[in-house]
């Protein structure tokens, strides 16, 4: 299934048969990511609720949910979901990151957590304010998919102030990720839309290409097209996150 969206220009959406056919029936879900070897699953959950919202001192609230395989969070007005990978510190502590190696949290050997983020550096303690839901994506219909994919073109496009072309091409069975790596991947360009310092490198960014064939997930920017490589198996951990894309990006500038 290919589908090229240019809806900033026409608002219009150009559906072709077989790829209407394609996405008929789909239910836009999280599925099951790879399953982490036994010992490390069990210390990730250390003292931890299944799924509950937290509060750090700063005021940021997120969801963690730790149900599955992996570790997963959302913070409060994002649609992120962020996947975790926790790794044994110092004091029997467990620190997690995400895909771009960053320190999301720290959760200590009585269940004591802190919270990372870039406007808290040095971390700001969190205190649980609840139960939550289990972080799992909306279902979608398969015009509603059609529909999801044209506002994420738009969106890329008003961040930018010009068109930002998609290109999804992918097999049946893959739609899941491949919609929720192009909101991750437009996540990304907002971000740097409203950066002064990755304003220009979002400048450069002409079109999103989303594929399920190669070894995913992955990231990678070359000549403005930004190509994503999912992994539709490994659910939502098969997707980079929008910090791994705004890091590919910045090292493309880095490398020229």
């Amino acid at each position: 299934m290919k589908l090229t969206e240019t809806a900033w220009a026409k608002k219009s959406p150009r559906v072709t048969a077989t790829a209407l056919a394609a996405v008929v029936g789909l239910a836009l879900s999280v599925a099951a990511p790879a399953v982490l070897p036994a010992d490390c699953h069990a210390q990730s959950r250390r003292d931890l609720e299944p799924s509950a919202r937290y509060v750090s001192q700063t005021g940021q609230g997120f969801v963690l949910d730790v149900t599955g395989s992996r570790p997963l969070l959302r913070f409060d007005r994002s649609t992120e979901i962020w996947v975790l990978r926790p790794t044994p510190a110092p004091r029997g502590d467990i620190v997690y990151r995400n895909d771009n190696g960053d320190q999301v949290l720290r959760v200590t050997a009585d269940g004591g957590m802190t919270l990372y983020t870039t406007t808290a550096p040095q971390g700001s303690p969190v205190s649980q304010t609840g139960e939550a839901a289990p972080l799992l994506a909306p279902a979608l219909t398969a015009v509603q998919l059609w529909q999801y994919i044209i506002r994420q073109s738009e969106r890329a496009s008003r961040a930018l102030g010009r068109l930002v072309v998609v290109d999804v091409n992918i097999q049946p069975g893959s739609e899941a990720v491949a919609a929720d790596a192009l909101s991750t991947a437009v996540d990304a360009i907002a971000r740097m839309s409203r950066s002064q310092t990755l304003r220009r490198e979002a400048d450069r960014i002409r079109r999103i290409e989303i594929v399920d064939q190669g070894r995913g997930p992955q990231a990678t920017f070359s000549r403005g097209v930004l190509r994503i490589v999912i992994l539709p198996r490994a659910g939502v951990a098969g997707r980079p996150s929008s910090a791994r894309i705004v890091g590919v990006v910045g090292e493309d500038v880095l490398s020229r």
